[in-house]
């Protein structure tokens, strides 16, 4: 296991494999955590930067906030009053999992925005001290694997990406065969699709959320916290909710979010007695047609895990690009970066399974604040 040791000269440090660092090894100024929540110009600042995505905006921040409490530890340098790095943190303090930071809880990919190493250097040299202070167990930032050369991955997932710039008819051709059958499937059986921005269509995505998850044996989160989405994401004009509905019975809906002219998949959803009439591929196209004709240019397709081949092999039906995401862990007490079991499956989920819809959501709003 490599050691996170940081050694400083004025303005950068490294990660070497030897002990811990010494509080001598510290010597860059020091620089203090801001809140995005308190700059109203916090997005215009954000998208300037390259390979920003949606959790970097204010939006996401206010829905974690407002439904879980976490604490906002943005660390950034500017230049010219423009962002130039960021690494965005939330502290989460638990009585039942301890205080930690996580760049960002309930995201799939949310790299440090950093033009070199050695801004993103600096940046987590200011957050290990902070950490310090603040008591955390550990920090875990997702995704930026060229940030940590040399570190073992705490986890590992698929990414896939859309190209949405070169517009609808090419882009469907590109599509797998099955894909594009899935489509007309569905519109064959006269499953019709709406795009909302509404909180009764938020309603209607929860309840088939609350069955999928049932159906992988997890627990949903809260209503309050898709309420708060609805709140300061979809009501704001930064997220949609496409709905498939067949002769007025929903049968399977997604959340997608956006920030500029950039979008992600976050969550879907779906009713599995009508699984055959392919509603969630209706729902997935009607959504990337709104963001296309909206001047979108490119979708992220969120997380997937590396046992999941059939949710894998559906998004590259859409002819995504694969990569991976890998999170980093460094721990403070063992002053390493570690790695986590990457089961997602076990035991609990039969238990999950079986539970009546209302234990399991009454589960879900006491647990999620935990887990983030």
């Amino acid at each position: 296991m490599l050691t996170g040791k940081l050694i400083a000269s004025p303005k950068v440090f490294s990660f070497v494999e030897t002990g811990s660092p010494s509080r001598a090894d510290f010597s860059i100024e020091k620089i203090q955590p801001t809140n995005p929540l308190q700059n109203p110009n916090w997005d215009a600042l954000v998208t300037i930067l390259p390979n920003f995505s949606f959790f970097d905006g204010a939006a996401w921040a206010k829905a974690l906030v407002e439904t879980y409490g976490y604490a906002p530890n943005y660390f950034v340098t500017k230049e010219a009053n423009n962002l130039r790095s960021l690494l965005p943190l939330m502290e989460v303090d638990s009585w039942l999992t301890g205080r930690r930071a996580i760049a960002l809880p309930f995201t799939d990919n949310c790299e440090p925005l950093c033009p070199d190493r050695d801004s993103f250097k600096e940046l987590f040299q200011n957050a290990i001290e902070f950490g310090k202070e603040r008591g955390w167990k550990y920090l875990e930032c997702r995704g930026g694997r060229k940030f940590f050369e040399g570190i073992p991955a705490s986890l590992t997932f698929y990414g896939h990406n859309l190209d949405l710039a070169s517009g609808e008819d090419s882009l469907f051709g590109r599509f797998e065969s099955s894909t594009r059958r899935a489509i007309r499937k569905a519109k064959k059986n006269e499953v019709t699709v709406e795009i909302s921005q509404s909180l009764e269509a938020m309603k209607i995505f929860y309840l088939l959320q609350c069955k999928t998850r049932k159906k992988h044996g997890l627990p949903p989160q809260p209503f309050s916290f898709f309420s708060n989405i609805h709140k300061y994401i979809l009501s704001q004009n930064s997220g949609i909710v496409a709905v498939a509905s067949w002769r007025k019975t929903p049968i399977a809906a997604s959340a997608y979010f956006h920030l500029g002219n950039r979008a992600i998949y976050k969550y879907g959803a779906s009713d599995e007695k009508f699984q055959h009439l392919r509603g969630s591929n209706l729902v997935m196209w009607e959504a990337i047609k709104w963001y296309i004709q909206k001047g979108a240019k490119k979708m992220h397709l969120g997380r997937t895990s590396m046992a999941n081949e059939g949710l894998r092999r559906f998004k590259l039906g859409w002819g995504a690009s694969e990569n991976k995401i890998e999170y980093f862990k460094y721990d403070f007490r063992k002053k390493n970066f570690v790695t986590d079991s990457g089961a997602a499956f076990g035991w609990h989920n039969r238990i999950f399974q079986s539970l009546p819809n209302f234990v399991s959501r009454m589960t879900g709003e006491m647990l999620y604040q935990h887990w983030a």
